[in-house]
């Protein structure tokens, strides 16, 4: 079967869930088939309509995406490949007239897993559930979560728009153009997460220590 690329802010969740998820019963291995209908449920989805339908057409993409990244630390320039989902199930209806069912599991890829055991940072549930609508919103919210508290404490880091803009500006053809847009994003994060602290100018952020949305006890996570 022919798939397109996961877009917008359904595998969005759907990661956020599945790494959740994960942490909660420390294993690779997740029972999908209740648990992403009740994280759908409790984002206020209809159940048996075409958002779920929408939600589970995204899982299917996200589940056959191969990942490509390439990093540059300490001086030196690293890629990695690799998949978020090594192993899926998915019985797909005979008759139009079907749903299409959850998988009973999804196992995610080794090198996933492993980054979500070191890397992982707890995310406020109810502010995901506020911004669950905005695919820019969850991209910074998670961003921030997982950045600020790294920031050394008197040591705020300056990042200029176009370094913002390589991340995050795909769809906008212009730098100031984002820039507005994602200035106006900011302050709808900064409602859910009001302990991140930063500034915003013309020419880019600066980003100071900040604590993580809440303790490292909690389950909801970035997705690493």
């Amino acid at each position: 079967m022919r798939l397109g690329l996961p877009y917008g802010e359904k595998p969005r969740l759907v990661l956020i869930h599945l790494a959740t998820e994960a942490k909660r019963t420390d294993s690779p291995v997740i029972d999908v088939e209740g648990s992403m209908t009740a994280f759908a449920r409790s984002l206020g989805m209809e159940t048996n309509g075409q958002q779920i339908r929408d939600l589970k057409g995204q899982l299917s993409r996200l589940a056959a995406s191969s990942v490509r990244m390439r990093m540059v630390q300490e001086g030196r320039a690293y890629q990695v490949n690799t998949q978020i989902i090594s192993a899926f199930d998915l019985w797909y209806p005979t008759h139009p007239g079907q749903k299409v069912l959850w998988p009973s599991t999804v196992r995610l890829s080794h090198e996933f897993f492993e980054s979500l055991e070191r890397h992982a940072v707890p995310l406020d549930y109810r502010a995901v559930l506020m911004i669950a609508h905005s695919s820019m919103a969850l991209d910074a919210y998670t961003w921030l979560a997982q950045h600020l508290h790294r920031v050394p404490v008197a040591m705020p880091q300056f990042i200029p728009w176009s370094a913002v803009y390589d991340q995050f500006g795909q769809g906008f053809g212009r730098v100031r153009d984002f820039s507005r847009r994602f200035l106006k994003t900011l302050l709808q994060v900064k409602s859910v997460y009001p302990a991140a602290l930063l500034d915003a100018d013309q020419k880019g952020m600066m980003l100071f220590h900040s604590p993580t949305p809440i303790p490292s006890k909690s389950i909801l996570i970035d997705q690493g």
